[in-house]
């Protein structure tokens, strides 16, 4: 049976906790003792913050979480965001290197990290789908790198919003979980900038709003902005 999990100041358990109270779902097939325990978190509430000890690991379940730093100026880099079924809040170190928060009302699956470590250590599938997720994650972080110093504001949030609809479903229809201004810190713009940037990408056609966030994306017109 996995190992009672202490929790996070900040979470709270949801009401919906697994039958008889116990954690629920299992990180991995074919691992059970890796078991994680349900959280719900309101919007805007922290998660963990930048400099405490990263002792678990979490897994979006529903909503969506961002992860940020705040430089020295005062300024916020979004660093990257957690949608359903992402799992974030592995460090190199022994601490967390940057402050997460939800977007909205979430929920996720809390996982202590020392036990994944160990299931790594016994289990070469389990290692294997860790090596897989590091690997996603530094190509994302290289092609985020390149997005950032070489593309147009156009061609960064076109990009962004094809990706954030792949990872959505891929249905071109969605809700961006997040604000313009999570965006224009997320891609080292202005929150003007972007919002003269989805106005052009209205008018062209490439994009049309509904109400509150509500998208709907012309994937060949978009394409057009970002492609060599």
């Amino acid at each position: 049976m996995a190992a009672e999990i202490t929790l996070p100041p900040s979470a709270r358990v949801t009401a919906n906790v697994a039958a008889g109270g116990k954690p629920g779902i299992a990180l991995f097939a074919g691992c059970p003792e890796l078991l994680g325990t349900p959280f719900a978190y309101a919007r805007e509430e922290e998660i963990y913050g930048e400099g405490e000890e990263a002792e678990f690991v979490y897994k979006v379940v529903s909503g969506a979480v961002r992860t940020h730093k705040v430089l020295s100026d005062g300024r916020r880099q979004i660093t990257g965001f957690h949608l359903p079924g992402d799992l974030f809040g592995f460090e190199q170190g022994e601490m967390h290197r940057h402050t997460a928060e939800a977007l909205s009302d979430t929920r996720v699956l809390i996982f202590r990290r020392r036990g994944i470590e160990r299931a790594a250590t016994r289990s070469a599938e389990v290692a294997c789908q860790l090596w897989a997720m590091a690997a996603s994650g530094l190509r994302y972080a290289q092609d985020h790198m390149l997005l950032l110093g070489r593309r147009s504001a156009v061609e960064r949030v076109a990009t962004f919003l094809m990706e954030v609809d792949e990872r959505l479903g891929g249905t071109g229809t969605f809700a961006l979980p997040m604000t313009r201004r999570d965006i224009a810190d997320h891609l080292g713009l202005t929150i003007e900038t972007v919002s003269r940037t989805f106005s052009h990408l209205e008018e062209d056609g490439a994009l049309l709003r509904a109400a509150g966030r509500q998208v709907s994306l012309r994937r060949a017109r978009l394409r057009r902005f970002v492609e060599d």
